[in-house]
């Protein structure tokens, strides 16, 4: 079932920019934002999941080891 979610105090330089950008691609300002929110909430879930690997390996290996490192390695094992 859709939700229905209501921002309030958005200032007008925001809306302007939000309007514009919805225009531009020939979409409504509702269509717009709920596109960039659900790109947001799959952004979101990949932080979550990230730094769960992070948890994960740190717990697997017995130093500390860098979570630059860490997501390196993960980056790397993508690409392969």
């Amino acid at each position: 079932m859709a939700r229905v979610i209501q921002i309030r105090d958005v200032p007008d330089d925001v809306h302007e920019a939000l309007a514009k950008a919805a225009d531009a691609e020939k979409l409504s300002l509702n269509r717009y934002v709920l596109r960039e929110l659900e790109h947001l909430a799959r952004r979101a879930e990949v932080i979550e999941l990230n730094a769960r690997v992070i948890t994960e390996t740190r717990a697997r290996i017995p130093r500390k080891v860098a979570r630059a490192n860490i997501l390196a390695a993960v980056h790397e094992g993508r690409d392969e």
